[in-house]
């Protein structure tokens, strides 16, 4: 019952009311429904007695929080202040002077007792506590500033700096001192506040100060005296402390007074002086420079050293970034200077890869290549250019691994200076020293272009003892031979090819020699090596080949087509012997079949056609190929033929004798049929055999295994 009672009551009319209250309205009801705050009750004294008992009570309060707390300026403060507010001026001292006795450090204690005095024109005692606190704190800046500023606005100048004399032999802050000149230019004393300059960057020599006093005399028109003292920074600094804020000051100094070469000049002074990494803004306000009183090749001048410091600051934290280096020398190549391009070619190779691994010696050695090539085609220097590449030459590791392309480069260059024998040689001693197949390929490029083709003769054979297996130095091999008209040489090539153990390709190179029978005619031949051919392997893209050529060759024009299907024939009957390639069948049967559209007719189409399978979805276990044991089942597309439908009596009794087991299990023959009508629907071909659905059941059941499956479907294929 509680809990019936506890729940909310449903609202049963949910229409919106007739009166609608707005937010506005609600708000505010709620606060004409606020309670006013409690306020205190004003005291009012009205008699000395009561006065004194109030002070009393007041004073004895501000004591005991002093007693419990002694180092609670906080407490002192508010003391001091009620007690200055009834006029009790020497009551408020001594408690500022307690204080003091407590913490004479606490900064602001002395600038409230300052300031109290200050606010009631007691300017001697004020005078006492600034000394006093300047005394005991000299490093606080805020007494000091306090201090001046009370003497100034009593027009007390000659105080003031006395003050500021007083500071500066502590040696204070720059602010100090910018404070102290600035008190001298208010007054126009422009010949003191020059000293203070002068004592200023003794004490504080730095670049931005000696700009400070710079910009000074600068504005005060004191030109000559202005460029003197940037002289003297620099001179006086050096190049460990010198800042680039100190040149651009400078030379935007002369462009202020229209001394454009004077400015040029320090631009360029610092830009040889100064570090690369410390010269980043000196290059923008340069360029800015040069756009606006420069001409084009002093703004091409400014953008490219930039762009050589950029490089220059990558280079230094990570020299083996080759990619960084050729955009250097490209960099530096635009620009023309053979001196500087050489420079940088010779810096980037001496970055030799610390690891011997050809992986990290590919962009090294382009490095090499490009400086050779320069050499030769923009300088002009072969004489170097040779010493480029025999030196890229000495640096390779050539037991490890080798780079042909560099071998090549220097042959062709050696060719093209007419040094046929030293080219030679280079080619032969790079082959002797680490072979390879790119080396004999140019090598044998090279004899071609010259027409030496008794040399290309003895770089085959030689390519051809170093690799045996390599069937594009064979096809090469024969048809240089044909090319020269020697058809029995090629023949004899092809044949020694063929006759090989072992062959990297075998089938591009029996397709090269039948297709170097066919060009030559020798229709005969070409069919014998196919012959040749499935007798070492037979693949069904070799009968399809085979059949393919028959119907393309011009002995047998007459008989060519029943040819080609003799061979289709030959293809299916081998295949079928072997069921582990039904897919091969498949794509043979597709072969025969577009054959047969182009070149034969409806009858002999329809019975390819005809031997064509339809899919079947199976099922089997899954064995692990580690352990050897039986897994869970996976389902599988297999391929029936129609010639493989026949089975013996057995079987199908076999077949039947399962079937009547499953509908005893079961008690319900209906379910069985419709199960098979069911089967029938999911063939590929839309009309499944009763068998493909006995071949599904034991498996959901678990009780028959793939064999008795398959049984059962040819049986009651038979029967349907």
């Amino acid at each position: 019952m509680a809990e019936r009672h506890s729940r909310p009551a449903k609202v049963k009319n949910k229409n919106p009311a007739g009166v609608q209250i707005t937010a506005e309205q609600i708000l505010r009801e709620a606060k004409e429904r606020q309670e006013a705050p409690l306020t205190i009750p004003k005291q009012k004294i009205t008699d000395k007695e009561e006065l004194d008992e109030y002070k009393l009570r007041k004073r004895k309060e501000f004591e005991d929080k002093i007693q419990r707390n002694r180092h609670g300026f906080a407490n002192y403060m508010k003391y001091a202040k009620w007690e200055e507010s009834l006029g009790e001026m020497d009551r408020a001292r001594s408690i500022y002077e307690r204080a003091l006795d407590v913490d004479h450090t606490s900064q602001l204690l002395w600038l409230r007792y300052a300031e109290m005095e200050m606010k009631h024109k007691n300017i001697n005692r004020a005078r006492n506590i600034f000394d006093r606190a300047v005394t005991i704190l000299p490093r606080v800046d805020a007494f000091w500033y306090k201090y001046v500023y009370l003497e100034e606005l009593l027009d007390n100048i000659a105080g003031a700096r006395q003050v500021f004399e007083r500071w500066m032999k502590w040696e204070p802050v720059e602010e100090a001192w910018m404070a102290y000149v600035k008190l001298e230019q208010r007054y126009k004393e422009l010949d003191r506040a020059r000293d203070i300059f002068r004592r200023f960057v003794g004490v504080h020599p730095l670049p931005k100060n000696w700009i400070k006093w710079a910009k000074f005399e600068e504005s005060v028109g004191k030109i000559d005296i202005a460029r003197e003292i940037y002289e003297q920074c620099i001179e006086t600094l050096g190049d460990e402390h010198i800042d680039q804020n100190v040149y651009v000051s400078f030379a935007k100094f002369e462009t202020r007074q229209k001394e454009l070469e004077r400015a040029r000049a320090i631009y360029k002074y610092a830009l040889e002086k100064l570090p690369k990494g410390q010269a980043e803004n000196l290059h923008n306000v340069y360029t800015q420079f040069e756009k606006q009183h420069g001409g084009k090749d002093g703004i091409e001048d400014v953008v490219l050293g930039k762009r050589r410091l950029k490089y220059e600051d990558e280079l230094a934290s990570n020299p083996k970034n080759y990619d960084l280096w050729f955009d250097y020398v490209r960099l530096e190549e635009g620009a023309g200077n053979s001196t500087k391009i050489r420079d940088v070619y010779e810096r980037a190779i001496a970055q030799v890869p610390p690891i011997a691994e050809k992986r990290f010696w590919r962009r090294y050695i382009y490095l090499w290549l490009f400086y050779a090539i320069w050499e030769e085609s923009v300088a002009g220097d072969n004489d170097r250019a040779k010493q480029v590449y025999q030196q890229a030459l000495n640096v390779i590791p050539h037991k490890t691994f080798t780079f042909a392309k560099l071998w090549l480069s220097y042959a062709k260059f050696l060719v093209r200076r007419m040094d046929l024998a030293t080219a030679r040689k280079t080619l032969g001693a790079a082959l002797g020293v680490c072979p390879k197949e790119k080396l004999f390929k140019g090598y044998i490029e090279l004899e071609l272009q010259l027409r030496e083709f008794d040399r290309v003769r003895v770089l085959y054979e030689k390519y051809l003892q170093w690799n045996a297996a390599n069937c594009y130095a064979w096809i090469k091999y024969a048809e240089l031979e044909r090319m020269l008209g020697d058809t029995d040489r090629a023949r004899g090539i092809f044949e020694i090819a063929i006759s090989q153990q072992v062959l990297d390709m075998p089938e591009v190179l029996w397709k090269g020699y039948i297709d170097f029978e066919a060009d030559e005619g020798e229709w005969e031949n070409a069919r014998q090596l196919y012959e040749r051919l499935l007798q070492r392997t037979d693949h069904v893209k070799v009968w399809i080949s085979f059949a393919n050529f028959e119907v393309s060759a011009e002995d047998q024009s007459a008989t060519r087509t029943h040819e080609a299907r003799e061979i289709f024939q030959r293809a299916y009957n081998t295949l079928r012997n072997n069921p582990d390639r039904k897919p091969d069948r498949v794509v043979l049967l597709d072969a025969w079949s577009e054959f047969e559209r182009t070149h034969g007719d409806d009858e002999s189409l329809s019975a390819v056609e005809s031997k064509k399978p339809r899919a079947v979805k199976k099922r089997r276990r899954i064995v692990d190929e580690q352990t050897g044991e039986m897994g869970g089942w996976e389902e599988y597309y297999d391929y029936v033929f129609p010639d493989e439908v026949g089975e013996s009596g057995a079987n199908r009794l076999l077949a039947m004798a399962h079937m009547w087991k499953r509908k005893m299990e079961t008690g319900d023959d209906d379910d069985d049929d419709g199960s098979d009508d069911e089967s029938d629907e999911e063939s590929a071909e839309g009309r499944e055999s009763a068998a493909e659905s006995d071949s599904e059941r034991p498996a959901k059941k678990g009780k028959w295994d793939e064999d008795e499956d398959e049984d059962e479907e040819h049986q009651e294929r038979n029967g349907r």
